[in-house]
């Protein structure tokens, strides 16, 4: 039981780590994935105020 414990923590930090590698060298790899969106977006707004 404590190896089937042992291997579920091991694989939650490798998981952990990869996480982070992906989210700090993610937009240096795949600079498209993680780019903003382009266009202007312009939509009117009714406050109701009258």
């Amino acid at each position: 039981m404590w190896r089937l414990i042992k291997a579920i923590l091991a694989l939650a930090v490798l998981a952990g780590i990869g996480f982070v590698a992906f989210v700090y060298l993610g937009p240096v790899l795949f600079p498209a994935e993680f780019a903003a969106p382009q266009t202007e977006v312009r939509l009117p707004v009714d406050l109701g105020l009258d």
